[in-house]
């Protein structure tokens, strides 16, 4: 089995944050920021891997 990725879970754990504290935004917004903490999260993972 693989290992955890606690690096994928933390970026869920934010996307499910952002979905409830802004429920009000419009979905383009929720896409944005899914993209933009997928890059921050693939970047920390990145560097972890050096």
């Amino acid at each position: 089995m693989k290992q955890f990725n606690w690096i994928w879970f933390i970026w869920l754990l934010l996307v499910i944050v952002w979905n409830y504290i802004w429920a009000d935004v419009p979905p383009i917004a929720d896409v944005i920021v899914a993209i933009f903490l997928s890059i921050l999260a693939y970047q920390f993972n990145f560097k972890l891997k050096k």
